[in-house]
């Protein structure tokens, strides 16, 4: 009887990139001693994908590598990858690192039978030999492949140089620009390859966005959305938006909203952990006060706070939030509140995901405030909005982070609406009106909803007063 084998026995190896989110978009890495092709336009990240693939894999991997190029030199790469933190030459001189730089003129391609690659195969083999290198990099193939007209040949010299490298037992990455209809110039390349992952840089809007796509990988399944990455000092990061599940666990536990009448409105015990706050309003009925209320309560408790404002600076949020006694400050430099500001305009609203994503991972917040959310609509369309909107809210239940958002609406507009649509994602939902009684405005606060406790259905005036939020029933007011 013919034995079953387990499906973790026959799965493909890879070979983990250690780049953050593409590991999981591929299910673990490129695949090993294999080639990926990593195609794309100019400027859109494909050598630098490819560096950092070397230097991870030499650094934390135990896995040397050899960078073949064939337009920058060796210094001309190390000097652009030095911004990403990456030392190459500290890395060459340990001997984790090759880099050769073989110059290759068209002119000088000969297209005969007799032409071959074995003058590259012994550059390779050297490179390879001299690390001891288990990961490689061609950077790109249409440097040598660029003089060929003579499809059969080409198509031949490809396959060739692809079984090299599989011979070799190498994980091979090459590069290669995007053609006008197919992933590469010559629209041959991704068909010998075993992983195709496609690069993209676009612009809407005047606003630029980086995406990745897996468009092939043989052998394993893997994401086949296009997924936003963004480059900065610390490499690539990648933002598998289609991982997230509705699968996070929950929790008992309560903290307070730092307004301890309001904390009595909610089952006289404030927020679940974890949970989302939805504080919504016309301009100038509080909502900002809310937000730092509960974002100094949260320092209070000795937890760390991410501050998200998209409409003052860092300095006039303290300073604002001082008349009414909050003291931010303190707390500030203590780094138990970091608050970052930024015009939502400032990216598209996956860069602005991603950004999160990787402040998230570096404080490590037990709650987020984001104020306003309505500003984000003005990046894109409702529909977008609420997509991202749904990803961040899902991300920061799954880290267990309480998150308070703030949102603007207009004058005329249902108060029981909000432009981004994110009402039914949200837990408690705090609604901030003002109210006209005869010759003067009042503002005014009921709980929308709260789910999972029992909570006040008082609509409840509240002074934004030098010693912060209080609140008091509309009884005691006609008293």
């Amino acid at each position: 009887m013919k034995m079953e084998h387990p499906a973790h026995a026959r799965a493909l190896p890879k070979a983990p990139t250690g780049i953050e989110g593409l590991d999981e978009i591929t299910g673990g890495g490129l695949p090993k001693g294999r080639p990926t092709l990593v195609c794309g336009g100019p400027g859109c990240g494909k050598t630098l994908l490819a560096t950092e693939f070397l230097v991870r894999g030499a650094t934390q991997f135990g896995e040397p590598g050899a960078f073949i190029s064939f337009e920058e030199t060796g210094e001309e790469l190390a000097q652009n990858v030095r911004s990403l933190g990456f030392d190459l030459d500290a890395l060459v001189a340990e001997k984790k690192l090759a880099i050769d730089h073989v110059r290759v003129e068209r002119a000088e391609i000969e297209e005969t039978g007799e032409y071959d690659l074995e003058g590259l195969f012994l550059r390779l083999g050297f490179a390879i030999d001299s690390v001891g290198a288990k990961r490689i990099v061609l950077d790109t193939i249409e440097s040598l492949f660029g003089g060929f007209t003579n499809e059969g040949l080409l198509r031949s010299e490809l396959r060739r140089l692809f079984r090299w490298l599989k011979d070799r037992g190498v994980t091979a990455v090459i590069t290669g620009e995007r053609g006008e209809r197919s992933f590469t110039r010559q629209g041959l390349e991704e068909y010998v390859s075993d992983c195709v992952i496609l690069l993209d840089h676009r612009v809407n809007e005047q606003v630029s966005t980086r995406r990745i796509r897996i468009v092939k990988y043989r052998g394993t399944t893997h994401g086949t959305n296009e997924y936003p990455f963004l480059i900065d000092e610390d490499g690539f990061s990648v933002l598998p938006l289609s991982g997230l599940q509705l699968d996070h666990a929950v929790s008992n536990e309560r903290v307070s909203s730092g307004v301890p009448d309001l904390d009595e409105m909610l089952d006289g015990k404030g927020y679940f952990r974890g949970s989302s706050i939805l504080v919504s309003g016309t301009a100038g009925t509080g909502k900002t006060s809310f937000a730092a209320h509960f974002a100094q309560e949260t320092a209070r408790r000795g937890e760390r706070c991410l501050y998200l404002a998209f409409e003052e600076s860092p300095q006039q949020l303290i300073r604002n939030m001082q008349s009414i006694g909050l003291n931010l400050e303190p707390f500030v430099k203590k780094g138990v509140v970091k608050i970052h500001s930024s015009r939502p305009t400032l990216h598209g609203l996956e860069m602005h995901l991603v950004q999160i994503h990787k402040m998230v991972a570096q404080l490590d917040p037990a709650a987020v405030v984001i104020d306003p959310v309505s500003n984000f609509i003005d990046t894109s369309t409702a529909i977008e909005t609420q997509a991202m909107l749904l990803r961040l809210i899902d991300f920061l239940k799954g880290k267990r982070i309480t998150a308070l958002f703030t949102h603007l609406t207009s004058g005329g507009s249902a108060t029981e609406a909000t432009y981004v649509g994110v009402s039914s994602l949200i837990d408690t939902w705090l609604l901030l009106r003002d109210i006209e009684t005869g010759h003067e405005r009042i503002r005014g606060l009921y709980v929308l909803k709260s789910r999972g406790m029992p909570h006040s259905k008082e609509i409840r005036e509240f002074l934004i007063t030098p010693r912060g939020v209080q609140l008091k029933t509309m009884k005691d007011r006609k008293k």
